[in-house]
């Protein structure tokens, strides 16, 4: 475990501490993405295939939807104390991924037009629902960027000896599925942004889970 309470200003750059400088690029990225959605004009393309319209809303996955924040967070929190090359190999693919899907953002700026206009019941998890909708613009949305983050979790806990149990696996998987399926029954995305970011993971994860141990054991060789 990290002892942070030695942690100073002045040896924030030194080997004990200076992973945390990977957290910066989240303001960053932040700053990036507010940008575009509020700032730079765009002229977007919709993204849909005719099988979202089979799909149907389903208001009670605003529950595993909302959970994802508490997923992102709660790794960063674990690795954070407890496995340091865990938490830098999560930031090395949130770096890749995210990166490259504001270029898609900026290249091919895209939205969806899925969301229902009326609400085929009235509860509680409805006016969440509406409480998302106003805030969560529909632009921006391909890659998937709750598809992506799920899965980093998921990756990061292959890398932590405590979550390579059989029972923390299914819990993992299970959550990340049910995460980023989420996506498409609360009609934030398409299927089209869940195989996008699909094929995104599959890029990434080598350069950021593997490559950096062939690097360090070639380095130490």
């Amino acid at each position: 475990m990290v002892n942070y309470k030695k942690l100073r200003p002045g040896n924030l750059t030194s080997p004990e501490f200076r992973h945390l400088l990977l957290l910066l690029y989240w303001p960053v990225y932040g700053l990036m993405f507010l940008s575009m959605e509020r700032f730079i004009p765009l002229e977007f393309t919709t993204i849909e295939i005719p099988l979202d319209w089979q799909i149907p809303f389903c208001e009670y996955f605003i529950f595993p939807y909302y959970f994802w924040f508490l997923f992102i967070f709660g790794m960063h929190a674990y690795t954070l104390f407890f496995d340091i090359p865990a938490f830098k190999k999560m930031m090395y693919f949130i770096m890749i991924t995210y990166t490259v899907t504001i270029l898609v953002y900026l290249l091919f700026p895209n939205k969806q037009e899925l969301r229902p206009t009326e609400f085929p019941r009235e509860n509680f998890c409805v006016d969440i629902v509406r409480f998302l909708y106003g805030f969560d613009t529909n632009t921006n949305v391909c890659p998937s960027l709750h598809v992506t983050g799920s899965f980093l979790v998921l990756f990061t806990t292959w890398e932590c000896k405590p979550f390579r149990t059989p029972l923390w696996q299914t819990v993992y998987v299970t959550l990340t599925v049910v995460i980023s399926i989420s996506t498409v029954f609360l009609k934030q995305h398409s299927l089209v942004d869940i195989i996008a970011a699909l094929i995104l993971c599959a890029v990434a994860y080598p350069f950021a889970y593997i490559l950096p141990d062939k690097l360090k054991s070639r380095h130490q060789n």
